[in-house]
């Protein structure tokens, strides 16, 4: 398939939409971008930015990509960092922020900061502003993850860099600490015309089940997520088998291995153990997933979860309202923004919710059918490629106009 150019979107967002990025990409000028983050595949921002770079540099705004290189030990002290700030208790020694330093340094000596605005995403290359205190340009933090209740002791270490940018961009209002710098809101998006997101026939959606050996004689009930402890794999084991004790279903469970995250294969033993070899439970761990074959298993499937327990925004759910799949979703980071219980989907809070939702939406297709009509129109007002590619360029002109409320365009 062809990587697509901006004129291809006319069909899924309308001639206007395009217009409308021309406009502001000719007010911006001649700019340009640098991105950087932990990981060049797996995980949502990975695959924002495969998308967000070449869109941009086509709109005129020249991007580039980089990503921060590190050791074992430094992506394991990063996932701790993640995993604080999402809340989890435990105390980090010293040396964890030491460890963390020294890697942001060395970093920072191999790369140039030379563009007019630096994006980081994420924890893993926050410190890289340290290096830069004397800049030209602008930089902003982009936060992904869930930061409503941040471990104190991992976030009074990373505050003093982040109160260096210019400004910090989190999913969620949920999300924002008190900060002595702006702060802006930007939902992430995925990309209508990608192949995880794009219309697929039918022959590969059933071969793609044969090849894993996933029979469709039931309703098959998937989450695809990492196995990350925040995204609940073993909740949503217990929640199938308390949904099937009334109706017959299948589960399916798919993740990948991603450079970033250390712990997915201690989770995986969790998740296998907990399924006991259940002949209705199929556990596939992908050592690099196939964007085609993830559409094909949400395409095939007849109720799609993202039962988090924490979460940045978790784009598998509008991939899956995209598809006009209804969506069972834990109630927490920005699943409730894309979610309108009721309308766009189902939020809960519990095992026991999961569970009851699956019996619901298996027992009433016309309601499962309503939530993936209006889950779907949801993400094509909110949650695509071309809402992000806006958004980028209305903050180059924000932050030309810091003290302003509103900027006029002439």
């Amino acid at each position: 398939m062809n990587i697509p150019t901006l004129s291809d979107y006319k069909s899924v967002v309308g001639r206007d939409v395009i217009e409308e990025l021309c406009i502001l990409a000719s007010h911006v000028g001649n700019r340009s971008i640098k991105m950087v983050n932990s990981t060049s595949t797996g995980g949502g921002v990975a695959e924002m930015l495969h998308r967000l770079v070449p869109l941009l540099n086509e709109l005129g705004v020249e991007t580039k990509w980089e990503v921060i290189k590190g050791g074992s030990d430094f992506f394991d002290i990063t996932k701790a960092f993640h995993n604080a700030l999402q809340g989890n208790k435990e105390v980090l020694p010293s040396e964890a922020f030491n460890t963390y330093r020294a890697y942001n340094e060395m970093n920072s000596h191999e790369m140039d900061f030379d563009e007019d605005l630096i994006v980081i995403h994420d924890p893993q290359p926050a410190a890289l502003i340290q290096s830069s205190l004397h800049r030209n340009n602008k930089w902003v933090w982009r936060c992904h993850i869930d930061m409503s209740h941040p471990n104190q002791q991992v976030w009074e270490f990373l505050r003093p860099y982040i109160e260096q940018y210019d400004a910090a961009i989190f999913s969620s209002p949920l999300f924002s600490p008190e900060l002595s710098i702006p702060q802006y809101r930007f939902y992430p998006a995925i990309d209508p015309l990608a192949d995880k997101n794009r219309d697929l026939d039918i022959s590969y959606i059933n071969s793609t089940l044969e090849k894993y050996k996933i029979p469709r004689d039931k309703p098959i009930i998937t989450q695809i997520s990492r196995y990350d402890p925040w995204k609940d794999p073993v909740g949503v084991i217990r929640a199938f088998k308390m949904a099937r004790k009334n109706v017959d279903c299948r589960l399916l469970l798919v993740g990948d291995k991603v450079a970033d995250d250390p712990e997915a294969e201690a989770i995986l033993t969790k998740v296998k153990k907990e399924a006991k070899d259940d002949p209705d439970i199929h556990i596939i761990f992908l050592t690099q997933s196939i964007p085609t074959e993830i559409n094909a298993f949400q395409r095939a499937s007849d109720i799609i979860l993202q039962k988090s327990l924490r979460e940045g925004f978790a784009l598998t759910v509008s991939e899956a309202l995209w598809k006009y799949r209804p969506v069972i979703g834990g109630s927490v980071g920005g699943i409730p923004a894309q979610i309108i219980h009721g309308f766009t989907g189902m939020l809960v809070h519990s095992v026991e919710g999961a569970g009851l939702q699956i019996r619901t939406l298996l027992s009433q297709p016309e309601l499962a059918r309503s939530l993936g009509e209006n889950g779907h129109q949801r993400v094509k007002d909110e949650f695509l490629i071309t809402k992000s590619l806006k958004r980028y360029l209305l903050l180059l002109l924000a932050l030309d106009h810091p003290a302003q409320d509103t900027i006029s365009l002439t």
